[in-house]
């Protein structure tokens, strides 16, 4: 039977979602194709270079990659595209960076290669003098930059300099009653071997534990940064659990407090505080020789830890996240900065092995009034998707779906607060929002997980790092725009597996004919690359 895949000579590769090989196509060509675009029947992809680069630094040769797009193929691949292939994923490794008698420098295999990019305005200056035709001298300080400038002009180079071992500590994991999943321990080979990286795994499959993994092999003190507080005491809670840390070895560096422990737990947020021009707590980074930092949810890092990490390139770095997609376009920074991607479990087959809970995806679509389309049409382009995001009929729907699970825990999830505070009086359910307590939110999860309250209305602040095994359904009447990775983690709140092997349900509510159904399509990409399919559904029909 003719393959599953056409792939066309501007490196785009079209999938038949229908064809009976498609699975096994697109579980080929992940490692190293973005997914463009998800309509019913035949999704586009893209290769590019990065994906290519990430590709190869996980231990893929060009040989594979061509092999999976010629065995997949419908058609005869077009001879340039393979050969543009090779040469790309040939570019990585042909700069190192290496330290050659205590000193880093930057090595070519060909000297044409670091002529080219010695001569280049932005790399010049961080280079130092030549050791002979194929070397050159780096400044220490100058790692971090040198990488993300060498990717640019499309010389990724090979980070073979290796790390300092940092402050040493003891940190074993008590492994009793569990122990750690094969694709976990997968994942914290691959970064181990790799020095520095990425970790990709869906929500709900147990990040943390990768995390705790990597400490207990670096045996050193350790900076975990995190989104919020109540993620900082989510994470300390489960190495309370899992490892032999104790109480006074974690400390947490919050709004609330600034505790610098052998093991530290920030926050991007604090980090990130700017006062008078300057950024007073990044001083953290040199408080401690740490031996490994660790970024949970690597996929939001801000422009100023991006900056920090370029100066921390002789730590080892660990990047967790269910999701390498970043809007601002800034995966390059990550690839640089934190390291390329070491280990990707894709979603369905995390699925398949039982350790997350399959899911049902549905897009309900409503229609706004004739007054409203009116009101819509008239509006400023920015004013759009609000009032299609807020239209006033998605509240009696989101009713209506709540009353579909009477005895499931359901999470009603946000954007705008005055429809969330709406939606939680008509529900006469707890509203949770920035503006809620640390001790607030702390105090809403534990009743949610506990039963004593199976409805919550929350916003943004619970797209991550929020730890509800229990919630099975998740009703979405509202996102950032067209997030592909907040729909990704909204959809990771229902994932965990549930104790009596049910199914999760992730509704989307979507006013049709607005820029509401254009943002939902592009939210939708990254999971349909991951084989979810949504059903359409009329508001009416339910």
């Amino acid at each position: 039977m003719p393959g599953a895949l056409i792939v066309q000579s501007d490196k785009t590769v079209l999938l038949e979602v229908d064809h009976e090989d498609a699975t096994s196509a697109r579980r080929a060509i992940a490692p190293f194709a973005e997914l463009e675009r998800a309509p019913e029947h035949v999704h586009t992809y893209r290769v590019t270079p990065l994906g290519l680069w990430n590709a190869r630094a996980a231990g893929f040769d060009a040989e594979q990659v061509v092999d999976a797009l010629v065995t997949h193929s419908r058609f005869p691949v077009p001879h340039a595209l393979l050969i543009d292939v090779a040469d790309t994923m040939d570019r990585y490794g042909r700069l190192t960076l290496e330290v050659v008698d205590g000193r880093l420098v930057l090595r070519a295999t060909d000297r044409p290669v670091l002529e080219e990019v010695r001569r280049h305005k932005a790399i010049a200056p961080l280079l130092g003098e030549a050791l002979d035709d194929l070397t050159i001298v780096v400044h220490p300080s100058e790692r971090g930059h040198l990488k993300q400038e060498l990717l640019k002009v499309g010389w990724p180079a090979e980070d073979r300099a290796g790390h300092v071992d940092g402050e040493s500590h003891p940190i074993a994991l008590r492994e009793e009653g569990w122990s750690l999943r094969p694709y976990q321990e997968h994942a914290v080979d691959g970064f181990w071997h790799g020095g520095s990286g990425v970790v990709v795994l869906p929500c709900g499959a147990g990040k943390t534990l990768v995390g705790a993994a990597a400490m207990a092999r670096a045996q050193a003190t350790t900076l975990i940064l995190v989104t919020n507080t109540v993620a900082a005491r989510q994470w300390r809670d489960e190495l309370l659990r899992r490892t032999s840390l104790t109480e006074d070895e974690i400390g947490e560096y919050s709004g609330a407090r600034k505790e610098v422990r052998p093991v530290t737990i920030a926050t991007y947020q604090l980090l990130t505080t700017r006062r008078k021009g300057v950024y007073p707590h990044l001083e953290l980074l040199d408080a401690r020789d740490w031996g490994l930092v660790v970024y949970d949810e690597v996929h939001l890092l801000p422009a100023p830890v991006f900056r920090m990490t370029a100066q921390l390139q002789s730590r080892r770095r660990l990047g967790l996240t269910a999701t390498l997609v970043r809007e601002d376009g800034r995966e390059d920074d990550v690839f640089s900065l934190i390291g390329p991607k070491r280990y990707d479990a894709p979603w369905k087959e995390i699925e398949a092995q039982g350790w997350i809970a399959p899911a049902e995806c549905t897009e309900v679509r409503v229609a706004l009034s004739e007054a409203e389309r009116l009101a819509y049409a008239t509006a400023e382009p920015k004013e759009r998707y609000r009032l299609a995001a807020c239209a006033p009929i998605k509240d009696a729907v989101v009713e209506r779906l709540v009353a579909r699970h009477p005895d499931e825990p359901v999470l009603v999830i946000g954007q705008y607060l005055d429809q969330l505070e709406t939606l939680a009086a008509r529900l006469d359910a707890p509203l949770l929002t920035g503006e809620t307590t640390v001790r607030g939110r702390t105090r809403l999860y534990e009743q949610f997980r506990a039963g004593a309250i199976t409805r919550l209305v929350v916003s943004k602040v619970a797209n991550f790092s929020v730890d509800l095994p229990d919630a099975s359904v998740a009703i979405q009447v509202s996102g950032a725009f067209g997030s592909r990775q907040e729909e990704a983690q909204r959809l990771g709140r229902v994932l965990r597996p549930k104790s009596d092997g049910r199914a999760a349900t992730f509704y989307t509510v979507v006013t049709r004919d607005t820029v509401d159904t254009d943002f939902a399509a592009h939210r939708q990409r990254f999971l349909a690359e991951q084989g979810y399919a949504y059903r359409i559904l009329d508001a009416d029909d339910l």
